[in-house]
């Protein structure tokens, strides 16, 4: 990823209408030794349960589970906002759980995990936005892109609902705007050149 280090420790991930098929596409291409922490905020029904990630768990490589209060962040581990509770990242990276009101009409919201994961991160985040139905994630993934993270967008004429990738794009000028296979492989491979770098002495 050119101007940016190959040393990134966690991912963030917004979607809205349309996501689910986009981030099981995501979540099941992960190879089994990917390395980075991986934080999801899907817009789903309050009633929604936790069948879902457990489905995820089962197909994918990687272990994929919903975020729990207070739960440390752990390398490799795809993590899921609950329904209707926004998912904020600690400076300690563990996870804190809320019912503070909606923001951008959403809880979860995606602002609400990119703003706190940049301020736990900084420059080794990497912020995506995908399909989705309003502007949550936009703000957000300014205030990575601000902080010295990757920013990703997926590409709005891949998109089944394409006014969130357009609103991120628009407030953020992101460094990729990529169809998701595109994003795929870039996560891919931002994960070889970490692997890598950390088995090669001196690094």
């Amino acid at each position: 990823m050119t101007g940016h280090s190959s040393q990134f420790d966690a991912v963030v991930i917004g979607a809205s209408a349309g996501g689910v098929s986009v981030l099981k596409q995501l979540v099941t291409s992960l190879p089994a030794d990917f390395s980075l922490s991986t934080i999801v905020v899907q817009h789903i029904a309050d009633t929604s349960d936790s069948s879902w990630t457990e489905l995820l768990d089962r197909q994918s490589k990687v272990r994929v589970k919903e975020a729990d209060e207070k739960e440390k962040i752990r390398p490799g581990t795809v993590y899921f906002a609950p329904a209707n509770y926004h998912l904020l990242v600690e400076r300690d990276r563990t996870f804190t759980l809320t019912i503070d009101q909606p923001v951008n009409y959403a809880r979860p919201s995606i602002d609400v995990l990119f703003e706190t994961a940049a301020e736990a991160y900084q420059s080794r985040l990497i912020g995506i936005v995908c399909t989705g139905s309003n502007f949550d994630g936009a703000k957000g993934l300014l205030y990575i892109k601000q902080r010295g993270g990757l920013t990703m967008v997926q590409d709005p004429e891949t998109a089944e609902v394409p006014m969130m990738p357009k609103a991120a794009i628009e407030a953020t000028q992101p460094d990729h705007v990529l169809p998701m296979e595109g994003i795929i492989h870039a996560l891919i491979r931002i994960n070889q050149q970490k692997t890598t770098r950390s088995t090669t002495p001196n690094s």
